[in-house]
């Protein structure tokens, strides 16, 4: 196919270009009736503001502009078939649980998954056990499962029908993905992957597509790595495996019913972008100058591990810094990062060569004084595999919040949450533990925000009676 076409965005343009007489949604006409302090910032994507009128197309029922697009999106990725998610990698992971995973289904689950996996079981009825991934110890990070903690699982629970694996970690630690998927699908599983901040590896030079392995479906964040709107991401059918109209009925069922004009075609344009892009090297070069002067800066570190993906840098204080503090200087400097949590700040950098001078320069601004050094955290997924004490279809019951000092040993009814980067500290259905509200007190010491744990600040939280 040719990857040089851009359908979806170019039938938008020449829709435009007929200056069409609006008398359907949306009310904002093409751009006509909008705030006047704010329309010379919003009118030209205002133009591309459509909806689904003649030449247009329907992501729910695709076979026009929209159904080219996403063919071009499947010939890219070389998968059984690709499509927009107009909702993010969010409702890509609620979709492709509930075309896999039926009420009472046992699952293998990576412990350190995004929360929208556990909404995705919780919808679906199924039956989590949780597997632990290594734990890095220089930045104190859980990142992947091994090969041996996934075979063990499946030894102890044969009648296991499928394994979600998040891949890469937040942080870009992209190791022991093949093994893993051999050993799951060996067993039958279906092989389900939280792909979000992958959208890239398809280039050389990054780490390998978990497609490439024989993943049987993955979801892409083309927002996070591509030049893609927020909220823009794919959802990927790799094998013959799994039910294509069951994962077009969630998706139906899922995702707006009047989806977003510009954010689906700038997942046409982010397709296009990475299809064309031109000298990956010279990117590759470019990011590893800036990781060496980064490096040169006194009162920081980069953190070093195998098997990263590039476009993640994460920076430590070598003062006694907290992520949270450090994050607060470099902001103070106008450098907004990703996220912070205990130990380090993330940066997610452009796939593109870019030039890091003012951001050296700002960065070298930073007075990184001196901070008592900080405690190393112990992993908190203490057990290779973890059922949760209530399973999803006994959530049910009275609720109470119980101070900090009594929620030792009773079962969270509610997900808390570090946001970013969004992995759930406490699950639903979980026993709480004293480490789990040792570590809730400290983050908050420490400055971290929270989802779920509405009454945190009052140091409560709401278990099951």
């Amino acid at each position: 196919m040719n990857q040089q076409q851009t359908p979806l965005y170019t039938a938008l343009i020449q829709h435009q270009a007929k200056q069409p007489i609006s008398f359907h949604v949306p009310g904002h006409k093409n751009g006509m009736l909008f705030p006047s302090f704010a329309k010379s910032i919003y009118e030209t994507l205002l133009k591309m503001d459509a909806t689904e009128i003649t030449g247009l197309d329907d992501l729910h029922d695709a076979e026009g502009c929209i159904e080219e697009a996403q063919s071009l999106l499947r010939d890219l990725y070389k998968t059984e078939a690709s499509y927009f998610l107009i909702n993010g990698s969010t409702v890509g992971n609620l979709a492709m649980i509930l075309a896999t995973c039926q009420q009472g289904d046992t699952v293998l689950v990576q412990r350190n998954c995004h929360q929208s996996i556990l909404n995705g079981l919780e919808l679906a009825g199924a039956e989590p056990i949780f597997l632990t991934p290594a734990f890095y110890e220089d930045g104190q990070i859980p990142t992947l499962l091994t090969k041996k903690v996934v075979e063990q699982a499946i030894q102890l629970s044969p009648e296991a029908k499928a394994i979600i694996l998040t891949y890469p970690n937040y942080y870009g630690f992209s190791d022991a993905i093949e093994d893993v998927i051999h050993v799951a699908k060996e067993a039958g599983l279906f092989v389900l992957v939280d792909e979000a901040h992958g959208a890239h590896f398809q280039l050389e030079g990054f780490p390998k597509s978990s497609l490439s392995f024989g993943a049987d479906i993955v979801v892409h964040s083309a927002h996070k790595t591509l030049p893609a709107m927020t909220m823009g991401s794919y959802l990927h059918i790799g094998t013959e495996r799994i039910n294509k109209q069951s994962v077009e009925h969630y998706l139906r069922m899922l995702q707006s019913s009047s989806p977003s004009y510009p954010i689906m075609a700038s997942l046409d344009l982010a397709r296009y972008y990475l299809a064309n892009l031109q000298d990956v090297q010279a990117i590759l070069e470019n990011i590893q100058g800036f990781r060496q002067s980064l490096q040169k800066i006194e009162g920081i570190r980069v953190l070093e591990a195998p098997s990263l993906d590039p476009l993640k840098v994460t920076i430590q204080s070598t003062t006694g810094l907290s992520g949270y503090a450090l994050q607060s200087l470099f902001e103070q400097q106008g450098i907004f990062s990703e996220l912070a949590d205990p130990f380090n700040v993330l940066l997610v950098l452009p796939l593109a060569v870019t030039d890091y001078t003012d951001t050296l320069k700002r960065m070298k601004n930073c007075s990184f004084e001196k901070g008592e050094p900080l405690q190393k955290e112990k992993n908190i997924y203490i057990e290779e595999t973890q059922k949760l004490a209530r399973s999803f279809h006994e959530l049910k019951g009275e609720t109470d919040y119980v101070t900090f000092e009594h929620a030792a040993g009773k079962i969270s009814a509610e997900l808390v949450t570090p946001y970013p980067p969004g992995i759930p500290l406490i699950m639903k259905g979980e026993r709480i533990t004293k480490q789990h509200i040792e570590t809730i007190q400290r983050y908050q010491q420490l400055g971290s925000r929270f989802h779920g744990g509405s009454k945190l600040a009052s140091q409560q939280l709401l278990v099951y009676q």
